[in-house]
């Protein structure tokens, strides 16, 4: 597994996957980028760098923790590039790593060739999801046969009596079926340092990266699954907005992983995306 130093002298980790012209793959936050797979296929079109976020997957544990603040991993995103000798990358960022995407984009606009945010986390940006949003939106798995317990749990949590996030685990896929739950327990983070860390005070300026979001001149896709509890479409409509050129998508049938949920759907949609950016063919 390839590795660069970061600018603190931090060594990092990133897998490759396919081939052909890069895609620098941000996972969702403090967890193992081995989750993302080949974001269902997508390594038949490019190839894919993923990240470990540092004291993740096989990068190293920083000697200050507070380096996993989410804003200074911008850093690590901009070594990266350089050690790729790239002198602008196609950039995606899954969940929460689409806070660290913006937060990059925001930095270092003329390194960007393109930004893909897939079901974003929104921090970054301060985009408020209030609790009745996801209970309307959990209605639409109402026929589903784990829905009694699930939305118990999410009504205890919205609440504030209850903290089973085990149990609404099954509104982040479409289909709450084995390989999902293979998936969502290979995808919990290991490092609670790092989790902790990475939205804490400081973080998030999303007033300053608003405003720098607003003179974003490259492509950007937006996408988010019709069922995403984490990042429900109202909220991906209105992170699209924030930008001058934005695609948004809103995948039927998906939820926060909707590269598991219809792979031929988002491999058709991002490699689409990528290929007008680019001018190459997807196929």
């Amino acid at each position: 597994m390839p590795t660069f130093t970061a600018p603190d002298g931090t060594r990092l980790a990133y897998r490759t996957i396919g081939e052909g012209a890069p895609v620098v793959c941000i996972p969702g936050g403090p967890v193992d980028s081995a989750y993302l797979g080949d974001l269902g296929g997508l390594s038949a079109h490019r190839r894919l760098v993923a990240l470990d976020l540092r004291g993740t997957g096989r990068s190293a544990i920083p000697d200050d923790p507070s380096s996993y603040r989410c804003d200074r991993l911008v850093d690590d995103v901009e070594a990266l590039r350089a050690h790729l000798g790239l002198a602008r990358i196609d950039l995606l960022g899954h969940s929460g790593g689409a806070n660290l995407a913006t937060q990059y984009a925001a930095r270092y606009p003329e390194h960007v060739s393109t930004l893909a945010l897939i079901a974003p986390g929104a921090r970054a940006v301060g985009i408020e999801i209030t609790g009745q949003t996801r209970r309307e939106l959990a209605q639409l798995r109402r026929d589903e046969p784990w829905f009694p317990a699930a939305i118990a749990a999410l009504e205890a949590i919205t609440e504030g009596t209850g903290s089973d996030w085990e149990a609404i685990a099954p509104f982040l896929y479409g289909r709450w079926d084995a390989e999902a739950q293979r998936h969502h327990a290979a995808s919990q983070p290991s490092n609670q340092e790092a989790v902790a860390c990475f939205g804490s005070e400081g973080a998030f300026d999303p007033q300053a990266t608003r405003a720098a979001l607003a003179a974003f001149e490259a492509r950007v896709l937006v996408l988010a699954g019709e069922f995403d509890m984490n990042t429900p479409p109202q909220s991906a409509t209105e992170f699209a907005g924030l930008f001058p050129a934005a695609e948004l998508v809103v995948q039927p049938g998906a939820g926060h992983y909707p590269w598991l949920d219809d792979a031929d759907r988002f491999v058709a949609t991002t490699a689409a995306f990528l290929s007008r950016a680019t001018g190459r063919d997807p196929r």
